[in-house]
C-alpha cells in the first residue's frame, strides 16, 4: 500500500462523537515517550502530521486521521503517564476503555512498546486487557534503530516468554520498526492493506 493521502479530521474525548463514516480503524497505543507520533509520521510519509515532542504525554484526546479516503488511523493517548495528575489519568482511562470496548469501526489496536527495554509490567498488563477484551491487536517494537539485532531478538524472546508464562498460546503477531530508518513501514501497511482489502470484498 502507498499511502497518498493522510487528512486530520478530528479530535476528541468522547467516543460518541468519533467519525460515523463505517471506515475501518486502526488504532495506535503505547506506554508514552515510545516514539508514537514517529512511527504514524513515518508510516503516512508526513513529518508534521502527528504532533512529536520531547515531553511525554503530548496526545491527550482521540485523534482521527483519515487515510486514501478508505481507512482511520487513530492516534489514541498513551498510557502510564509519569507526569499527569491522578485525575487526568483516570479521565485518560475511560476514554481509552470506551474506545476500545464501544468503538465499533476498529478494526485492529497496534500496542507499540519501545525494544531497547525488556518486558515491562504496564505493557504486559495492557496487552492482557486486550485479549481479555477481546481487541484484535498486533504489538510494534519501536526503535529498533538504537539496539544490535541480537538485543532486539533477545527482547522479543522475553516478551514471547512473558505472555506463554501468562497463559498466552502463542506470541501475537509483530512487527519491529524504526521511524529513523523506515524498518518495517512496508510489511505494516501491506498487513493493513491485507485485512482492508477482506473487508472490502466482504461489503460489496
Amino acid at each position: 500500500m502507498k499511502i497518498n493521502t493522510a487528512e486530520f479530521i478530528i479530535s476528541n474525548s468522547d467516543v460518541s462523537k468519533c467519525p460515523k463514516e463505517p471506515l475501518p480503524e486502526y488504532a495506535f497505543i503505547g506506554r508514552s515517550n515510545v516514539g508514537k507520533s514517529s512511527l504514524i509520521n513515518m508510516l503516512t510519509g508526513n513529518k508534521n502530521l502527528a504532533k512529536t515532542s520531547a515531553k511525554p504525554g503530548k496526545t491527550q484526546l482521540i485523534n482521527h486521521f483519515k487515510i486514501n479516503q478508505n481507512w482511520f488511523l487513530v492516534d489514541l493517548p498513551g498510557y502510564g503517564y509519569a507526569k499527569v495528575s491522578k485525575k487526568t489519568k483516570e479521565i485518560f482511562q475511560k476514554f481509552i476503555t470506551d474506545y476500545f470496548e464501544k468503538r465499533e469501526q476498529l478494526v485492529c489496536a497496534f500496542v507499540l512498546i519501545d525494544i531497547r527495554h525488556e518486558a515491562q509490567k504496564i505493557d504486559l498488563e495492557f496487552i492482557t486487557y486486550l485479549g481479555e477484551t477481546g481487541v484484535p491487536f498486533c504489538i510494534i517494537f519501536t526503535k529498533a534503530d538504537k539496539i544490535s539485532r541480537t538485543k532486539i531478538d533477545s527482547h522479543v524472546a522475553a516478551y514471547r516468554k512473558a505472555l506463554l508464562a501468562n497463559n498466552w498460546e502463542e506470541m501475537p503477531q509483530h512487527f519491529v520498526t524504526s521511524s529513523l530508518e523506515n524498518t518495517g513501514k512496508d510489511k505494516l501497511l501491506e498487513f493493513i492493506d491485507e485485512i482492508n482489502d477482506g473487508i472490502f470484498k466482504n461489503n460489496s
